[in-house]
């Protein structure tokens, strides 16, 4: 079980995900961490853990690991079929090493190199690794696609890092790579001229409003739901989600709001609303959004800020409207009647809630002594801020689950 660990995504080439790479705090450079019994208790007892099917939501997990471990404290506990094992040094000249790369697989492991340049088109290694990793940063697209043949000749798997751009994204796939870590898809692809949304999004635009506003009319959103057949189911599949309602059968948006509260539903209606909005967009670009809103939302509940309407909620949720719709954050914002306490966080005007999204993305990249300094100016535990990244990440989950079955597929 884990407590201080970030996830980053890694894309297929139609942009699903295919795995999330873990890093733990704990471990020298993201590495596993080392085994200590009498930390684990003290870890399960203070604060919320993950396992690893809750941090990766059910994909492979990669999991990058030191020679120390991998050579006397390797956890044969992890499952082979979800678990691919990193390494990310050369090995070549160490025979111990090899030997104990070549026992793991055995068992039944891939593993993965993180860097090419450690294997030479003879090395004795290539033949029992099935993924190398190909940081495209450090290197440019001419020497890459020299050195890519030997390895699909091999066999490997590719996978292109620091992807963070579309035009990155496009190449690596064009040169043969099978997937894709970075946030290239957490931007916008091709920006689209200042144009008003389609008349097929206004629904969703009034649903967004409502969600923001201090006053709620129950029949306005029931008046605006009622028009969409889809709408109305996927509100309530949210509703019934057995991590938001363990108790209650809820058949109604009336019946919602006596069971949930006025703020839970503006929450829920924002969340439909975002779902329906980004109908061609990867599915992991609407999950980092609930992921944030939920973070963002605790994170608000520990300062006692913007409970009606939940500002830390909807700063979270709409922090990447920029990517799903392919527009400057500007623009978008000038067509949806958000708070402005929550446009100017979107915007990047600098507030405690733009402090709260600042300190989101600093988990998703792992930079831990942004968390520490971000933890500081808010005056909270940051272990305690790692708990509540923690319980945004099965809350996600769930929710997520609930709306793939309902959200389109991405266009490749």
């Amino acid at each position: 079980m884990f407590a201080f660990i970030a996830r980053q995504p890694i894309l297929d080439r139609e942009k699903d995900v295919f795995a999330y790479e873990l890093l733990f705090r704990d471990g020298k450079g993201g590495t596993y961490p080392k085994e200590d019994p009498a930390k684990a208790d003290l870890i399960a007892k203070h604060y919320h853990t993950l396992g690893l099917n809750d941090i990766a939501c059910d994909k492979t997990s990669f999991i990058n690991f030191s020679s120390d471990t991998l050579l006397e404290r390797f956890p044969t506990s992890l499952d082979p079929e979800t678990v691919v094992i990193e390494i990310d040094e050369d090995p070549s000249n160490n025979h111990t090493l090899i030997s104990a790369c070549r026992h793991i697989k055995d068992m039944g492991y891939k593993l993965a190199l993180d860097d090419p340049g450690l294997l030479s088109g003879k090395s004795s290694l290539l033949p029992i690794i099935d993924v190398v990793k190909v940081d495209i940063v450090k290197s440019n697209y001419d020497i890459i696609e020299q050195n890519l043949p030997r390895f699909l000749d091999a066999d490997v798997t590719l996978v292109a890092e620091h992807v963070d751009s579309q035009r990155d994204f496009s190449i690596c796939r064009e040169l043969g790579f099978n997937y894709f870590q970075g946030y290239f898809f957490a931007k916008p692809e091709n920006l689209k001229p200042v144009a008003p949304l389609p008349a097929s999004k206004m629904t969703l635009v009034q649903l967004i409003g409502e969600s923001s506003s201090s006053e709620f009319s129950i029949d306005k959103v029931n008046d605006i739901i009622s028009r969409d057949a889809a709408l109305s189911y996927m509100l309530l599949k949210f509703i019934n989600n057995p991590t938001i309602n363990k108790r209650y059968k809820i058949n109604s948006l009336r019946h919602a709001l006596t069971y949930m509260g006025e703020v839970e539903i503006k929450k829920f209606v924002a969340l439909l609303a975002l779902a329906n909005l980004g109908d061609d967009k990867p599915m992991e670009l609407l999950h980092m959004s609930l992921v944030r809103a939920h973070f963002c939302d605790l994170v608000a509940k520990e300062k006692g800020i913007g409970s009606n309407p939940p500002t830390g909620f909807l700063v979270g949720l709409f922090s990447l409207l920029d990517a799903l719709l392919d527009q400057k954050m500007e623009q978008v914002l000038s067509q949806i009647p958000l708070v402005e306490e929550v446009s100017d966080a979107l915007l990047g005007k600098k507030s405690e809630l733009s402090m709260y999204l600042a300190l989101v993305k600093a988990f998703e990249s792992a930079t831990w002594l942004n968390v520490i300094r971000l933890a500081e100016a808010l005056n909270i535990d940051q272990k305690r801020l790692h708990s509540l990244f923690n319980e945004a990440i099965v809350w996600g989950n769930s929710v997520r689950q609930s709306i793939s079955p309902h959200y389109p597929a991405a266009v490749p």
